[in-house]
């Protein structure tokens, strides 16, 4: 799959729950609450691969997949051409190649996943959090 076609399923799925959530009556506080891992990995067992495994995607105590993805992430060229890099070169990232193409190994930053990060960065609009992502070359 495609760093594209991931970021639009993503943010369909993204919006599709939030408006769930907002039916419900929940607001910040309590959607920010709803997407921590102990609780979305059951309530929402769909919503991620890795919940169906049992995995989590960073090995954290309190990992919450409100972004799933980072605004810092960028990624660009084509979907046979793909690469990746960090906006603020994290030093928790690092740049690997796969394929002969670099991307961004995110796997050791929490940044996103971090409640506080999330507050200060809060929208319901997934799109509107990460429209720098996609990175025209």
């Amino acid at each position: 799959m495609s760093y594209q076609s991931w970021f639009e399923e993503h943010g369909k799925k993204h919006r599709e729950l939030i408006a769930k959530l907002q039916k419900r009556g929940l607001r910040k506080e309590g959607i920010i609450a709803y997407f921590r891992y102990d609780n979305l990995s059951r309530a929402e067992p769909d919503f991620c691969p890795l919940f169906a495994k049992g995995q989590k995607c960073h090995d954290m105590e309190m990992l919450n997949c409100y972004f799933c993805a980072c605004p810092h992430f960028r990624f660009y060229g084509s979907q046979h051409n793909p690469q990746s890099c960090c906006s603020i070169e994290s030093p928790y990232g690092k740049q690997k190649c796969y394929n002969n193409k670099l991307h961004q190994d995110c796997s050791n930053c929490f940044t996103p996943h971090k409640e506080k990060f999330i507050h200060n960065n809060y929208t319901l609009d997934w799109f509107e959090a990460m429209k720098m992502c996609r990175k025209e070359t």
